[in-house]
């Protein structure tokens, strides 16, 4: 049953004007924000990738090709080493994914002792990337959420989405069950036990709290059966070139262990470089600004493997070294000069390491502004054909999350008889970078416009049923108005200096 007063349809137009100034008043002016309205185009989904933009792939300047080469000096000896044992560890772990499947995925459940079960599967997740955690919002309260969407879709027929003619992924920001779902105490519980149980720093001083989640606002799916065209192939969020470049994740040393020539030593889960490191470099329309330890979401609906839901390749670290070192070897004889012989093509002898003048700048699947992609035949060694496996069945409640790192990708059709329907809520930790991009999305929220990251407009300004930060305040407890930036960030269980320091540093952004 839709609930009115979180919709406000019963309430006259000139109280809900009257409301969003007030929030405007209370959140934009009362915090002295300078961030400006978003200043993006209009756009959707798509923009994200250069695959789905129409714009396909363009080389990259000679810059990158120089940037190769100061990644790797005087390391090359040690690269190449690397690289064999890379290849001999992603031939056997392959065969372990391609025969396991789905059962693959670590499950835990939210009422069975969320933290114990999170620490008796912890080398397991951290293995996979990727974890299902079931019963997070109880099932008739999930299932709601999405009727309550319809309608307010249905109440605000200008809303816009992916693709234009018939939405599966729709631009919605705002909406009261968006707001509370990425606000439930059971989300935020369950959003502070990944990080704390998975995640650490290497440092203590390292300033980034893993006990206070920021809100990030996403879209959300209504994808429907038969729909072919939100067909998104395999691809990692959180930036493409920028993992090359000194001033993305360079910048903190994120990679350093890769680029060395000790992909075994590099650490997925360690917290440290990360809170620093510029994930958006270009002002993509959907690159993400905020550093989201897992990408994430909500189920709506009742979804199987092949009716429109998410596959993933659970290998995250070397999947993630793969990438990196991809760029800088290329074959000595392609599969058509080997007769198709996969087994040959794909031999760590016909593999040469390109130095000097043989380098390019290339950096397969990564254009600026957008998202890292793997194309077909491009990242042959992830054999990504036989690699990238469905999540299990999720139920409304259910809660997926996979590594910020981790290779994913859609169905290319919904071959299900349900709608396949998700809210997108990503865990994202406290630190002063994160909590600068809260600032100017505490604004959009109160102007009703986009999220700073995503393609701009109007967005759900003029939408009947906008909710206002009045609503937040009375829906939400302390934790979920603070992790929208609405106030003071509070010291919980904090238990090393940096995630204290983090703290104030985000308290002073926001303006407490």
């Amino acid at each position: 049953m839709l609930i009115n007063t979180c919709l406000m349809r019963s309430r006259p137009a000139s109280w809900r004007q009257t409301s969003q100034i007030r929030c405007l008043a209370s959140a934009s002016m009362r915090f002295m924000t300078t961030a400006p309205n978003n200043h993006k185009r209009e756009g959707d989904i798509s923009d994200a990738f250069a695959s789905m933009s129409g714009k396909g792939s363009q080389p990259l300047p000679d810059r990158y090709r120089q940037l190769k080469l100061d990644l790797v000096r005087g390391h090359e000896e040690a690269l190449i080493a690397s690289w064999n044992r890379l290849l001999t560890t992603l031939h056997e772990e392959n065969q372990v994914i391609a025969e396991t499947r789905p059962s693959i995925v670590p499950e835990v459940d939210f009422s069975n002792n969320l933290e114990h079960d999170l620490k008796s599967k912890k080398t397991e997740i951290q293995k996979r990337g990727v974890a299902i955690i079931r019963g997070v919002i109880p099932e008739d309260a999930a299932r709601a959420y999405k009727f309550e969407i319809e309608e307010y879709v249905r109440q605000n027929p200008q809303t816009r989405g992916f693709p234009a003619n018939n939405p599966q992924v729709i631009e919605l920001y705002w909406s009261s069950p968006q707001l509370r779902a990425r606000m439930h105490p059971h989300m935020l519980h369950t959003q502070i036990a990944l990080m704390t149980t998975l995640w650490h720093t290497s440092n203590p001083q390292t300033p980034i709290s893993l006990h206070a989640p920021l809100s990030y606002a996403d879209r959300l799916r209504i994808r429907q059966p038969g729909d072919a065209q939100f067909a998104l192939g395999p691809h990692q969020d959180g930036g493409s070139v920028e993992r090359w470049e000194p001033q993305g994740y360079g910048r903190g040393g994120v990679y350093d262990a890769i680029f060395a020539g000790s992909w075994e030593a590099y650490d997925p889960f360690d917290a440290c470089g990360r809170e620093r490191a510029a994930t958006n470099c270009y002002d993509g329309l959907g690159a993400c600004s905020m550093f989201r330890m897992f990408q994430g979401w909500l189920a709506m609906s009742r979804t199987g493997p092949g009716q429109g839901t998410l596959l993933v390749n659970p290998l995250v670290k070397e999947t993630m070294a793969y990438a990196l070192l991809r760029p800088f070897f290329r074959p000595v004889r392609v599969l058509r000069e080997l007769g198709g012989d996969k087994g040959r093509f794909l031999d760590a002898g016909n593999w040469e390491f390109t130095a000097g003048d043989k380098m390019s700048s290339e950096l397969q699947g990564a254009t600026p502004g957008h998202g890292q992609e793997f194309p077909e035949g491009m990242h042959p060694h992830l054999e990504l054909e036989r690699t990238m496996v469905h999540v299990p069945e999720v139920r409304p409640g259910d809660f997926v999350v996979w590594h910020c790192d981790t290779i994913h990708a859609v169905d290319k059709t919904h071959n299900g008889t349900t709608d396949s329907s998700v809210l997108y809520i990503p865990v994202c930790p406290t630190s002063e970078a994160n909590a600068q991009y809260v600032v100017q999305q505490r604004s959009a929220f109160c102007e009703g416009t986009p999220a700073p990251d995503f393609p701009g407009g109007k967005g759900e300004s003029e939408h009947v049923g906008r909710p206002t930060e009045e609503y937040i305040r009375r829906l939400s407890d302390p934790a979920g108005v603070q992790s929208m930036g609405l106030e003071k960030l509070s010291v919980r269980g904090e238990n090393t200096p940096g995630g204290k320091e983090a703290i104030d540093r985000a308290n002073a952004v926001l303006g407490f």
